[in-house]
C-alpha cells in the first residue's frame, strides 16, 4: 500500500510539471511570457508594409527588449499601417529615433527595432516616429533580383550577332 501511494505521488508530480511546461510554452508562443507592471509610454509609427508583425511583438533597441507592440491599425487616409508601441518608461529615446521592422533569424518572428538619434529632446507619450523602414518582403527581393537579371540579359544581347538571332526568333513567335 505504501509503494502505491509513493507511485501516485510521483505520477502527480510529473503531470504537474508537464502541465506547467505546456503553460510556459503557450505563453511564449503567444508573446505573453513577460507580464510587466512597469510604467510605459505610447509611441506611434507608420509603415508602408509591416510584413508578419503581430500585436505583443517585441520592440528592441541594441538587442534589448524595451517594449511591446500594443496595436496595429490601418490608416485609410495614408494607406499605411499605424503601429502603436508601448515603451518602458525606464528607456528614453530622442525624438529623431528611427524604427525598422526586422526579423530574428531567417524564418523567425518579426519585431520593431529602434535606433536612437541624436536629438536632445526625448520622446513622450503620444509622439509619432517620423523615420521608419518597412519590413523586407522576401518575395519582393526575389522578384527585384530576377527582373534585374532579366534586364541585364536583354541589354547585353542587344549588340552583335546574338541580337539578330533574337530578332529572328521573335519574328517566328509572331507568325
Amino acid at each position: 500500500m505504501m509503494k502505491r501511494n509513493a507511485l501516485d505521488l510521483w505520477v502527480g508530480v510529473f503531470v504537474a510539471i508537464g502541465l506547467g511546461a505546456l503553460l510556459f510554452l503557450a505563453l511564449k508562443v503567444g508573446n505573453l511570457g513577460s507580464f510587466s507592471a512597469a510604467k510605459t509610454y505610447l509611441v506611434k509609427a507608420d509603415f508602408d508594409n509591416i510584413g508578419g508583425l503581430k500585436k505583443r511583438a517585441p520592440v528592441k533597441s541594441a538587442g534589448v527588449t524595451v517594449g511591446r507592440v500594443e496595436d496595429i491599425d490601418f490608416d485609410t487616409k495614408t494607406y499605411e499601417a499605424a503601429v502603436t508601441m508601448s515603451i518602458d518608461s525606464r528607456y528614453e529615446f530622442p525624438k529623431d529615433t528611427s524604427a525598422k521592422i526586422l526579423t530574428s533569424g531567417l524564418l523567425g518572428e518579426q519585431y520593431v527595432g529602434l535606433s536612437a538619434g541624436g536629438d536632445t529632446a526625448m520622446l513622450k507619450d503620444g509622439d509619432t516616429l517620423k523615420l521608419t523602414q518597412s519590413a523586407v518582403v522576401l518575395e519582393n527581393l526575389i522578384s527585384q533580383f530576377l527582373f534585374s537579371k532579366a534586364a541585364d540579359g536583354n541589354s547585353s544581347s542587344g549588340s552583335g550577332s546574338s541580337g539578330s538571332s533574337n530578332s529572328s526568333s521573335n519574328s517566328k513567335d509572331s507568325k
